[in-house]
């Protein structure tokens, strides 16, 4: 079995968090509970420990916003790979928090249908905005997170070149300086009509022909 990590005094927790064990001298205060020899936080917010080992998280307002299943959250993504995108929480339901939360997206949360095609690295790349709904708590340190309905998926990314894109269609944005055209999962606009896939030119710069 693996050794209990512990969040180290300052840090911001979330409830359930390992804080400290009573073995140590560690005493249960305030935002905490003890069980079975362990200091764990009950609410949100920073780590202190008291000169006389009481251990204490302190909660203010911001800190009391929890992503819970149903929240709304817009998150940065961190890293993709070809199973997931790791991402961090940064808004929850219009609500913009002090210290992010940990979140993942997984391939078969992207999209409702032909899930087996999903392939991350056209669906979100590292830095995007993504807006996503939370579907779990996962595995306490890391919500899963799903932007399968249609209002849900980058809202903002940089290209290759460095600059802000613009949605063209439900899976694609483009570069308004360079004309280069990316893949994306992108989020429907409010009001919008629905996006549809933009024909590419061919080298000609003619557009395919529609059967």
């Amino acid at each position: 079995m693996a050794a209990t990590e512990y969040a180290k005094p300052g840090a911001f927790v979330t409830p359930g968090i390992a804080l400290a064990t009573i073995a140590d001298g560690c005493r249960s205060g305030d935002g905490t509970y003890e069980l079975l020899g362990i200091v764990r936080a009950a609410v949100a917010g920073k780590v202190r420990i008291t000169d006389d080992s009481l251990v204490i998280v302190e909660r203010n307002a911001a800190a009391s916003v929890v992503p819970h299943i149903g929240s709304v959250v817009m998150a940065k993504v961190m890293k993709v790979n070809p199973r997931l995108a790791a991402v961090e929480i940064l808004v929850v339901d219009g609500q913009p928090l002090v210290e992010p939360f940990h979140g993942i997206i997984r391939v078969q949360d992207v999209r409702r249908t032909e899930i087996d095609k999903v392939k991350m690295y056209e669906c979100f790349r590292p830095c995007d905005i993504v807006l996503c709904d939370v579907i779990s708590l996962g595995d306490r340190r890391s919500y899963y997170l799903s932007t399968a309905r249609n209002e849900l998926g980058v809202v903002f990314a940089k290209s290759i070149a460095g600059f802000t894109m613009l949605p063209i269609s439900w899976q694609e944005m483009q570069c308004p300086r360079t004309g280069a055209v990316e893949q994306r999962k992108v989020a429907k606009v409010d009001g919008g009509a629905e996006p549809q896939p933009t024909p590419h030119a061919d080298a000609s710069g003619a557009a395919p022909m529609t059967l």
